[in-house]
C-alpha cells in the first residue's frame, strides 16, 4: 500500500476516528485505526466491538491496500510532522513508513484480517434528519444519562418515533430530560430503540451545524451517516421504562426567570454544597428567589435575585447540579419552572418542545 495525503486532512481524519479506541484494550487490534486505501481514497476505522466510526479522506493512492496501526499514536506523530505533505508506505510485513519533509517514522502494524467489521442490518429503517436538530436535542438531553451499570436500559437516550414525533429522552431515575420534534417518518415503521451513551457522546462530536443526517436503524444496531463519516453502534437490549408517567400534571405555579442569572448564582451556591446532603435550598416568596445552602463544616451562603412569581411562599431544595445541567444546555434567554406544591418534582420548560423533571429533596429550612 503507497500513498501521499495532505497532512492536516490526515490529522483531522484521525482526530475524528480516534476517540472510540480505548487506552487499553485485552485485544490489541482494538487499539489499531484500519487505513484502507483504494482509488476513491483513504477510509479509516476505529471500534470498540460496540461502536465503530469511519471516515474517508481524500488522498493520492498510489497503491491500494490496508494495515492497521496504533490509532492514538499515529495521530501524535502525523500531529507533529514538520512538512505538509505525507508520503505513507507499507511494507509486505505490516510496516508503515512515513515521510514529511527530512522526519522518517517506522512504525509497527498489524494486518487488517482480524479487524472486526460491523454486521449486517437485517429490517432497517431509514429516515433524514437535520444535523442541528438532531445536535440540539441531544445536548437538552444527554446529560440526564444514568451511569448505573446496574440499570443498563438507562445508560442510553431513548429515542422513539411514531405519530410524525421525534421522542429523546434521557434519564437517571431522579431527573428526567426529554425532547419533541416534529419528524417526517415513512407509516408503518415507528421505532423504540435506545442508544448507549459513548455513541450518543461520539455522534455529538460528529454533528455539524447544517446539512443532514442519514439514519439507519435495524433491531439490534444503528449507523448515522454525516459529513463523510458513517458511526455504527449496537442498541441498547431491553425496555425503556414508562417515562410519561413520571411527568408531573398541570402546574399550580409557574416562576419566569432569566437563565443566565439563576445559572450564575447557582454555581456560586454549589462551591459550599455540602458533599453529604448536596441539596440547595429555593425559597420562592414575591416575585423573587433565594437561594441558600449551609454546611456545618464548610460555611453558608445565600444570594436572592428577581424572578416573576406570585404564589405562596414556597420552601424546596434540590440537588444543584441537578439544576445547573440543563440551563447550561440551553441557549433561552428566560426559563420557567412549574410546580405543583413543595412535594412535587419541579418541572424546567421553555419556549420550545422541552421540559426537564427533577425530583425535589429535603429542605433544611
Amino acid at each position: 500500500m503507497k500513498f501521499q495525503i495532505e497532512r492536516d486532512a490526515f490529522q483531522n481524519a484521525l482526530n475524528q476516528v480516534q476517540h472510540v479506541v480505548a487506552s487499553r484494550s485485552p485485544l490489541p487490534i482494538l487499539s489499531n485505526v484500519l487505513i484502507e486505501a483504494s482509488e476513491g481514497g483513504l477510509e479509516l476505522s476505529t471500534t470498540d466491538l460496540d461502536v465503530t466510526v469511519s471516515k474517508i479522506v481524500a488522498a493520492n493512492v498510489v497503491q491500494p491496500g490496508a494495515i492497521t496501526l496504533p490509532a492514538r499514536r499515529l495521530a501524535g506523530i502525523v500531529r507533529e510532522l514538520p512538512a505538509s505533505d505525507v508520503e505513507f508506505d507499507v511494507s509486505a510485513d505490516s510496516v508503515a513508513t512515513l515521510q514529511s519533509g527530512a522526519s522518517i517514522f517506522k512504525i509497527l502494524g498489524l494486518p487488517p484480517f482480524d479487524f472486526p467489521h460491523v454486521g449486517e442490518f437485517r429490517n432497517p429503517r431509514e429516515f433524514t434528519i437535520d444535523q442541528k436538530l438532531l445536535r440540539d436535542a441531544l445536548r437538552k438531553t444527554s446529560y440526564a444519562i444514568s451511569t448505573d451499570e446496574t440499570r443498563y436500559v438507562l445508560n442510553g437516550v431513548n429515542c422513539v418515533i411514531r405519530d410524525g414525533m421525534l421522542t429523546l429522552v434521557a434519564t437517571d431515575g431522579r431527573r428526567l430530560a426529554m425532547v419533541e420534534q416534529d419528524l417526517e417518518f415513512p407509516a408503518g415503521q415507528e421505532v423504540s430503540v435506545i442508544i448507549p451513551t459513548k455513541a450518543v457522546n461520539e455522534l455529538q462530536r460528529q454533528l455539524d451545524i447544517k446539512g443532514d443526517v442519514k439514519v439507519v436503524i435495524s433491531d439490534n444496531q444503528a449507523s448515522f451517516d454525516l459529513n463523510g463519516s458513517v458511526l455504527v453502534t449496537k442498541l441498547i437490549e431491553g425496555n425503556y421504562p414508562n417515562f410519561r408517567q413520571v411527568i408531573p400534571g398541570p402546574a399550580n405555579y409557574r416562576v419566569i426567570v432569566e437563565r443566565e442569572v439563576l445559572l450564575g448564582t447557582l454555581r456560586r451556591m454549589n462551591l459550599l454544597v455540602d458533599e453529604s446532603t448536596n441539596s440547595v435550598n429555593f425559597i420562592f416568596d414575591n416575585n423573587q428567589l433565594t437561594i441558600c445552602t449551609t454546611s456545618p463544616e464548610i460555611g453558608e451562603a445565600e444570594e436572592t435575585i428577581d424572578i416573576r412569581y406570585t404564589g405562596p411562599r414556597m420552601v424546596m431544595a434540590f440537588n444543584p447540579e441537578f439544576v445547573i445541567a440543563p440551563l447550561r444546555n440551553l441557549d433561552q434567554d428566560e426559563v420557567y419552572i412549574d410546580l405543583i406544591d413543595t412535594s412535587s418534582p419541579g418541572v424546567i420548560k421553555i419556549d420550545e418542545p422541552f421540559l426537564y423533571v427533577m425530583m425535589p429533596m429535603r429542605a433544611t429550612r
